[in-house]
């Protein structure tokens, strides 16, 4: 099975417009599903993610084999592209750095408002409760596209559903592979 973890309900429409996923409702959350996925909308934030997460675990019980990925939007300075994918290594929360996936390349910050300005190379706000909630899961990923560079304010739903969408296909290779 597949779990897939974003933050904001455009992030996860995107994979449930695709997929033509089923909303099924468990304990205080819906999760979008079908036989090979099941998609989950954390809300923002840290808490969140790792509640959520933790929920997911706690409750389907997934199996040694079962891929957990995240999978939402990040601010990033202007050396990535608009709609650039990319594949989260570590995430530093604090000035502390925790390894999610040593094979990957990228490492973002988390903070726990939006950014305006470029202090942080890429940035976003669930990427350490997303790593908290599944320590305990092997096969664990992170995978962020750039909505824009430190302007929360031009980010719109409609922009980051297609953000994601364009990027499923290369995201669902990298998982199979």
């Amino acid at each position: 099975m597949l779990y897939i973890i974003s933050a904001l309900k455009p992030e996860a429409q995107a994979f449930i417009d695709k997929y033509k996923l089923l909303k099924v409702k468990y304990k205080d959350f819906y999760l979008h599903e079908n036989e090979y996925m099941k998609v989950l909308v954390s809300g923002l934030g840290n808490n969140n993610s790792k509640i959520a997460s933790n929920m997911i675990i706690n409750t389907l019980k997934p199996s040694k084999d079962d891929i957990f990925l995240n999978v939402g939007i990040c601010g990033a300075n202007k050396q990535y592209k608009t709609g650039e994918l990319l594949e989260v290594s570590s995430i530093v929360y604090k000035d502390k750095t925790y390894t999610l996936n040593q094979t990957k390349k990228h490492t973002i910050d988390c903070v726990d408002n939006e950014i305006s300005t470029d202090k942080y190379n890429i940035v976003d706000m669930e990427s350490f409760g997303f790593y908290e909630g599944t320590k305990e899961i092997k096969n664990r990923y992170m995978y962020k596209i750039v909505s824009d560079h430190f302007e929360p304010q031009k980010v719109t739903k409609e922009k980051t559903k297609s953000l994601v969408f364009n990027t499923i296909e290369e995201i669902m290779k990298k998982v199979s592979s």
